[in-house]
């Protein structure tokens, strides 16, 4: 991000030059006055990047020798010796020079949080910070969240992670593990972050990685009377004495508190300590100029640390206070949006669930439909058979009436002759016989005939039955139908084929607009939430503590979990010595603050002779 200032000037002047100044997420232009000093460039940074917490930064630029230093702000920019690009402007790093003794409790503003967070993630993945890998794994979990929020299972792809820089190269070389394992374990922690926002995630990074033991240390060579080569880490709360060899765990310490001068004469450096029966502590450093730079960082500490065992400023009050309340309304936001999430999402299963009892409705409603068809066609079906059957039954009967015409006939016909007759007799018995088949047909057929209507009565009963169920079922469910109108219409819509024109007026009541009794009860609800949000917030700051030494627990438990699960797949041959420095701090059950008040034991002339005995 590039943003051009304009020049900025106490004087009217026609002289000014470039110049340009990079923080870890954005790049500043100006245009300064010849005559400005470093305390009007490190101003007009501050004011336009919104920080107001500037006593832990400063500007940081690589002077003509090519050495690394920090901009002295009472001189003039142009009369220190900065290196200078006739073909660019004047370039300066916006960066951290001192830190913080417990992040939570001192760092107030979000701006100086974000900018922590970034240079302490960058000196972790450039390595300067030794990160043991599961705690690499935690913490590059705590920075997806900050920059992608909440983890959505929807949107989350295998691999979206992979163009992230997340863990140090140091951590990926020393294990047989692709980056898909290694995002897989990110992408575990990543989803237990829900709902935390991004400087909240900073903060827990931060957290994390003040606990590391390179943290907050800036290390310089040194070298004892005895000429051993040593190095020495400035902090926040003193002076560590680290072998050349482990720059994890120091020697010894010496707090702020213990020290009562500081000066250097060419590569000497002495510092005098405030218990006058101990001897001075003196160190050799390689460059008068490391002296300058070891004396800036010494002095710069040492003021921050007893300013903070003093009473806050009426400016640091207000700050906190300040973002005690931004902090307490983001909260009752957040608390609001997430019963809003969570009453959309309830109302959002309430839909799902109508549209799938309204499937289920409209399949029951087709299938009463096919059954009332299938009725239908089943009493028509025997409507024509009963039909047939009685034409049969007429026709049978006209042939039984004809038969018996011809019985008469041939009885009169009979008294012609005796022949005659007894032919006549023995077509009669045939006639008979004939006559009682057509009778005993007729009478079968007469007899299926009812039989058929019988059923036909059963089955138009069974459909009036049928529709007046359908009817009431329908009826039950109207006002289920009624709130999801659209679904609805598609329902109406199946009654247009096979029911009969009297279903329709019932069927058209369930498109009438109705009342959601249950949607305003959820709207009330929320709304008296809303009014206990101050009370719930106060309860949940009294618990912070409690709830943070707890994850603090589980957090602990995870690491170990991670830390057996890969270290199968550990190459031994690739281990640096910081990590194996680290794995017998571990075996020992040390950690940072352990080793530190091991080497603040015994009393400061003890410490020191231990120093020139090194």
């Amino acid at each position: 991000m590039r943003q051009k200032m304009p020049p900025f000037r106490r004087k009217k002047s026609n002289k000014s030059f470039p110049v340009k100044v990079c923080t870890l997420d954005a790049e500043l232009e100006f245009n300064l006055e010849w005559r400005a000093t470093g305390r009007d460039l490190f101003d007009l940074v501050c004011r336009t990047i919104g920080l107001r917490e500037t006593w832990y930064f400063g500007l940081q630029y690589e002077d003509s020798k090519g050495f690394i230093s920090w901009l002295k702000l009472d001189k003039k920019v142009q009369d220190q010796s900065i290196h200078k690009d006739p073909q660019s402007c004047t370039s300066f790093m916006f960066l951290a020079k001192f830190y913080p003794e417990e992040v939570a409790e001192e760092l107030v503003q979000e701006v100086t949080q974000h900018l922590f967070f970034l240079q302490v993630k960058q000196a972790i993945l450039s390595m300067d910070i030794y990160c043991p890998p599961e705690a690499s794994v935690l913490l590059a979990s705590y920075a997806v969240q900050a920059k992608f929020g909440d983890f959505d299972e929807d949107t989350y792809k295998p691999g979206m992670l992979a163009s992230e820089d997340l863990l140090p190269q140091r951590v990926i070389d020393q294990y047989q593990m692709t980056l898909d394992m290694w995002e897989e374990r990110i992408r575990v922690w990543y989803a237990d972050h829900r709902g935390m926002s991004r400087d909240e995630a900073e903060m827990e990074y931060l957290k994390i990685a003040q606990d590391l033991d390179m943290y907050g240390v800036n290390y310089f060579p040194i070298t004892n009377k005895k000429e051993t080569e040593l190095w020495l880490g400035v902090t926040a709360l003193g002076l560590n004495i680290y072998e050349k060899e482990n720059k994890l765990q120091p020697k010894t310490t010496f707090t702020w508190s213990e020290i009562r001068h500081i000066s250097f004469d060419d590569k000497k450096f002495i510092i005098k300590p405030v218990d006058k029966n101990s001897p001075n502590f003196v160190f050799f450093s390689q460059k008068v100029r490391m002296n300058k730079l070891i004396l800036d960082l010494c002095i710069g500490n040492h003021d921050l640390f007893m300013r903070r065992r003093k009473p806050d400023s009426m400016e640091l009050q207000q700050m906190k206070a300040a973002a005690k309340e931004e902090k307490q309304r983001r909260q009752v936001q957040r608390n609001r949006l997430a019963r809003e999430k969570q009453l959309r999402e309830e109302a959002e299963r309430e839909r799902a669930n109508l549209e799938q009892r309204l499937l289920q409705y409209q399949e029951e409603i087709r299938l009463a439909n096919e059954a009332l068809r299938r009725s239908e066609e089943s009493a028509d079906l025997l409507a024509e058979k009963s039909r047939v059957a009685e034409e049969e039954a007429m026709l049978l009967s006209q042939k039984a009436s004809e038969a018996e015409q011809e019985i008469t006939r041939m009885r009169l016909s009979a008294l012609r002759t005796e022949e005659e007759k007894v032919n006549l007799e023995r077509k009669t018995r045939e006639a008979e016989m004939l006559t009682a088949r057509l009778v005993e047909e007729s009478e079968r057929r007469a007899a299926e005939a009812n039989k058929l209507k019988e059923e036909l009565l059963r089955a138009r009963a069974a459909e009036k039955q049928a529709k007046e169920k359908l009817l009431d079922f329908l009826g039950r469910n109207a006002y289920t139908n009624s709130v999801t109108a659209s679904p609805i219409s598609s329902v109406t819509s199946l009654y247009s084929g096979p029911l009969s024109p009297q279903l329709h007026p019932d069927l058209l009541v369930l498109d009438e607009p109705s009342s959601s009794p249950d949607l305003n009860l959820n709207i009330n609800s929320y709304d008296l939430l809303a009014h206990g949000d101050a009370d719930q917030l106060s309860l949940e700051i009294e618990k912070e503590r409690v709830d943070y030494l707890e994850k603090s627990k589980h957090l602990q438990n995870q690491l170990r979990e991670l830390r057996s699960e890969i270290a199968v797949l550990k190459v031994g041959e690739k281990q640096t010595e910081l990590d194996q420095l680290h794995d017998e701090q571990v075996k020992l059950g040390e950690n940072k603050y352990s080793t530190l008040r091991k080497s603040k034991s015994g009393s400061t002339k003890s410490r020191v002779a231990f120093f020139e005995e090194l």
